[in-house]
């Protein structure tokens, strides 16, 4: 029992220390919200008004945006820890590793997709997105943006030694992005032509669960890899 408390009490200190240093560092919270609102504003611009178009392209403009959008803060996620010392020191600390990478996660996700889940249905309007979409938007977003932190954190972690692991950090989590790219913007079609999108949903679902259980291991592992 005592051992679970302190568990919590690491998960909760971690979690809060990054949300801490996050609102310090507002550039860190707005600069993505900033590149998801810009990519999909200029969406309108450069291919016209016209409603029927935008309405097509919608469910793949916005999931693009948020996918771009959520790797802007990747590469900083562990580099500051990296640079300070702080990581060292998670990894020499007593508490399971995966456990501490999981709340960076976490606090990572409350950042960069909670904020793109809330401001996505208002911009949707300027794509004309059907109005029976949006309960299929918001559950995509839901489900598929901790995937993407969570894939996300791996490629941080094996560039985090790197001085500029920008490029292959890119290079490294777009192919793991793509299914939920396909299987996101399909179930909010499906939703806009009135079929049922529960199969895409599940599949998303699934891959949530399956990144939830696998992806702090292979941070974990990634960590030691590149600072070792």
């Amino acid at each position: 029992m005592q051992k679970n408390m302190n568990y919590s009490r690491a998960f909760l200190a971690v979690l809060l220390r990054d949300l801490h240093v996050a609102v310090r560092h507002r550039n860190d919270i707005f600069n993505p919200l900033l590149f998801f609102i810009l990519v999909i504003v200029l969406f309108p611009l450069a291919i016209g008004p016209e409603p029927q178009t935008l309405s097509k392209i919608a469910p793949g403009c916005i999931w693009v945006a948020a996918l771009l959008s959520s790797m802007l803060s990747l590469e900083r996620l562990f580099k500051a820890d990296h640079l300070d010392g702080s990581l060292e020191q998670m990894l020499l600390s007593p508490h399971p590793l995966t456990l501490l990478v999981s709340a960076k996660v976490i606090a990572h996700w409350i950042l960069t997709g909670v904020p793109l889940i809330i401001i996505a249905p208002l911009l949707a309007l300027l794509l004309h997105l059907e109005p029976h979409s949006y309960s299929a938007l918001l559950l995509t977003l839901a489900l598929g943006t901790p995937i993407l932190s969570l894939l996300g954190a791996i490629g941080a972690a094996l560039t985090v030694g790197l001085s500029k692991g920008g490029v292959l950090l890119s290079l490294l989590i777009l192919p793991l992005y793509i299914p939920v790219l396909i299987f996101s913007t399909s179930a909010i079609e499906a939703a806009s032509m009135n079929l049922v999108y529960n199969g895409q949903l599940a599949i998303i679902g699934a891959m949530l669960i399956t990144s939830l259980i696998l992806a702090p291991f292979a941070i974990g592992a990634s960590l030691r890899v590149s600072i070792n």
